[in-house]
């Protein structure tokens, strides 16, 4: 018997009650992606499908559990497959799904981004860098970013995130996003500032 896989998009909504955030996260996921395959590394249209996918998936994981829904998300998203997508790229966006929160990635004590070779698992940890920043900025679910430009100093490899907010007087926290820009540091291998536009 042939398992039929579904979208990404039909297997959120199968598992997930509310679609709003993972729709603004992957929005702005995209946006950073774009920036950043601009102005600092250049990525394909493949690694953006992965983001794209990782980005509306990260959070099904609450249909099982809030406690780690991380790494329920990711063996969702393993278990449940992908339609489009063969099963490794299915383990690394399992495994970009996991590293939206929580730890970084390990290949020693993690079994499924053990597996993946090198030039993989720097992928995870550059398009999970770019998610956990989006994720961060929707803390609220309230879809309070207008859009994002990258400014990137190559000589000082410092990127910078300039935020425009939806409504100009009003900016919204953006601690969280700041919080969980260190997988995104890892994976360009630069140092990043995040600030809304003057």
């Amino acid at each position: 018997m042939v398992i039929m896989k579904l979208s990404a998009q039909e297997l959120l909504n199968k598992f997930s009650k509310s679609t709003s955030h993972p729709l603004e996260v992957r929005r702005l996921s995209m946006i950073i992606f774009d920036e950043v395959s601009d102005k600092i590394h250049e990525m394909s249209n493949k690694q953006r499908k992965y983001l794209e996918a990782a980005a509306l998936l990260h959070d099904i994981g609450y249909y099982i559990d809030s406690k780690g829904h991380n790494k329920h998300s990711m063996r969702m998203v393993i278990e449940n497959g992908l339609e489009g997508f063969t099963e490794q790229d299915e383990q690394i966006i399992g495994c970009i799904c996991r590293y939206h929160r929580g730890g970084l990635p390990d290949k020693n004590e993690h079994e499924v981004y053990n597996t993946l070779d090198k030039k993989e698992r720097k992928t995870v940890k550059r398009l999970a860098g770019i998610l956990k920043i989006s994720d961060g900025l929707d803390r609220g679910h309230l879809n309070l970013i207008k859009t994002i430009h990258l400014n990137y100093d190559e000589e000082n490899n410092i990127v910078e995130f300039i935020l425009t907010p939806n409504t100009p007087e009003f900016r919204p926290d953006i601690s969280y996003a700041i919080r969980k820009r260190d997988l995104f540091e890892i994976g360009f291998k630069c140092q990043s500032v995040l600030k809304f536009a003057e």
